[in-house]
């Protein structure tokens, strides 16, 4: 395990309570968004996101913090899920560790909101050098309520293709719906956002209400 890997790792436990806090997690921490006054409001946020859309994955609510913490540290999926599986291995928990896997983040990213630019990268056709459709053209297929099937008839593609990139677009879609509040509550969180002193604090307050008053919300597209 790398040193970063350990890092999610540690706050995971840290956040379940399995253990206590390492000095290292304390020497670490006092950055701009600190993570214990962050920790919190991330829970909050998690929370509020499951009560409105429900979880795909049988993560708790401190694993789907871990999650959205990898991803604005830029952790690969398979980090993250190696780090969720060592905390995992501590207990409290009915997951089993073995079935937490890169994919099982990748889900647990897009229930989030947190898309990465890597997941709308539809990947070139076997047959070609081009990608095996536009991923532009699925999402707006999708947006139009087609289904899987329907989307892979109009784009003459594999349907389990189709269908891994429709999951991707209707996290996109339904982002846009909420005016993207959760992704950008998440990203004022967990990141500097080229706000200084008091003000993160305050950005972080107002986008974490915006984001949990807008969950009996349905913004149309």
């Amino acid at each position: 395990m790398d040193e970063k890997t350990a890092e999610l790792r540690d706050l995971f436990v840290d956040a379940t309570g399995s253990e206590t806090v390492t000095e290292r997690q304390e020497a670490e921490r006092g950055t701009l968004v600190d993570r214990d006054d962050a920790s919190e409001e991330l829970r909050d946020l998690v929370a509020a996101m499951r009560e409105r859309y429900g979880f795909s994955t049988p993560l708790d609510d401190a694993a789907y913090a871990l999650v959205a913490r990898g991803r604005f540290e830029s952790e690969d999926d398979a980090a993250i899920a190696a780090a969720l599986r060592d905390g995992l291995e501590d207990g409290g928990t009915d997951v089993d560790p073995d079935e937490v896997d890169a994919e099982t983040v990748r889900k647990a990213r897009l229930d989030l909101h947190l898309v990465r630019e890597s997941d709308r990268e539809v990947d070139v056709d076997e047959n070609s050098e081009d990608p095996a459709f536009e991923y532009a053209d699925l999402k707006r297929l999708t947006a139009a309520g087609n289904s899987i099937v329907e989307c892979a008839e109009e784009l003459d593609a594999q349907p389990d293709v189709v269908a891994r990139y429709a999951a991707v677009a209707r996290t996109d879609i339904a982002s846009t719906r909420a005016n993207d509040r959760f992704r950008d509550a998440f990203r004022d969180l967990l990141t500097d956002a080229d706000i200084e002193g008091s003000l993160a604090s305050d950005a972080r307050e107002d986008g974490l209400r915006e984001a949990t008053e807008d969950i009996e919300t349905d913004v149309s597209l």
